[in-house]
């Protein structure tokens, strides 16, 4: 089609003969937005985290290393997940494949660095359980870590259990008894003489993860458990504070489920997390608290609260009750 010479061309002059066709650089197929479908992908749970890299178990018993697909490196996964894989997942030496999904979990373990942060690190998928290691002394018992994570397993839908170690070296029971109205687990164990038996029957066919500040025996006790060789550590005996052994959480075939070792911790951040949750933590308290008025924010200033009444009583532990409102205090918001 010609126009005339010196008249302005639009849109009504111009036909598909006019249209400008840019070259593919990269070649003469057309892009499109359909990505592969990975519906019938092998499926893997991943066992440990590593620089970016994740050695997963396939459901086949192949154990392999795999990368994670670009769209999903914002969110990341973490040991517990169960993972799609593309790619080589022989795990012959020098493959590589590709996690392309995470499924959907069934319970999350969540920590901050400090109390009430935004920012929170996920630790572990898809665990049923929640084992606390504390010693009963080499380093001192912290009942308020312990306080820390009923709270954190108990709104992760986590069953916890509380391991005793070194009872050797210290009557265990100063410990179990400011639990003593609590519906938990307690197994003590020694160092000189361990009888892991009643443990071992707590852990059969459970997603168990361990928890505790360093120095108290967790990854010996593991080792124990499992026959592996993890690198242990000792105590300073100048500050009584242990050395951390574990980098990365890694999880360990145990007796038809998994046994999930984290790394050794000093605090354990509570985050996303508002008073009535914390409450949740402390089912000796939130008992009595119910008869507490409608407004009551069981705090130390709040008037008529049931929890002051019960502690004169010894009907709670006044020790219970000052570390609950403490945690409460220590969260940006109270919210009952």
């Amino acid at each position: 089609m010609v126009a005339d010479v010196g008249s302005e061309l639009t849109w009504h002059d111009l036909d598909e003969d006019d249209v400008r066709i840019r070259p593919n650089p990269k070649g003469s197929r057309p892009r499109t937005k359909r990505r592969p479908s990975f519906d019938n992908a092998p499926l893997g749970m991943i066992l440990e985290v590593h620089l970016r890299r994740y050695r997963v178990l396939t459901d086949a018993g192949n154990e392999i290393l795999a990368t994670l697909a670009k769209d999903l490196r914002s969110e990341g996964c973490v040991t517990g997940d169960r993972v799609a894989l593309d790619g080589d997942t022989s795990g012959e030496k020098g493959s590589l494949a590709r996690i392309v999904r995470v499924e959907q979990r069934s319970s999350v373990l969540t920590r901050a660095a400090e109390d009430g942060e935004e920012l929170e690190q996920t630790i572990v998928a898809n665990a049923d359980q929640m084992v606390i290691v504390m010693a009963a002394a080499n380093p001192e018992p912290r009942p308020r870590l312990v306080d820390r994570y009923l709270v954190a397993a108990i709104n992760s839908g986590l069953r916890p259990i509380l391991v005793i170690t070194k009872s050797d070296l210290a009557d265990p029971n100063h410990l179990a008894n400011q639990f003593s109205d609590v519906d938990l687990t307690i197994v003590p164990t020694r160092s000189d003489k361990p009888d892991l038996n009643t443990l071992r029957a707590e852990l059969a066919g459970h997603v168990s993860v361990f928890v505790g500040h360093s120095g108290v025996g967790k990854s010996t006790l593991i080792n124990m458990l499992t026959g592996e060789d993890r690198s242990t550590g000792g105590v300073n005996e100048l500050t009584g504070k242990g050395k951390h052994t574990s980098s990365s959480a890694v999880a360990l075939r145990f007796d038809g489920g998994w046994i999930i070792d984290t790394p050794g911790i000093r605090s354990f951040g509570l985050s996303s997390i508002d008073a009535a949750q914390i409450l949740r933590g402390f089912p000796d308290l939130q008992a009595v608290a119910a008869q507490c008025p409608r407004d009551c924010s069981h705090l130390a200033n709040s008037p008529d609260c049931e929890l002051d009444d019960a502690a004169e009583e010894n009907r709670i532990s006044a020790a219970r009750l000052d570390s609950f409102r403490r945690l409460v205090s220590s969260v940006s918001s109270v919210d009952f």
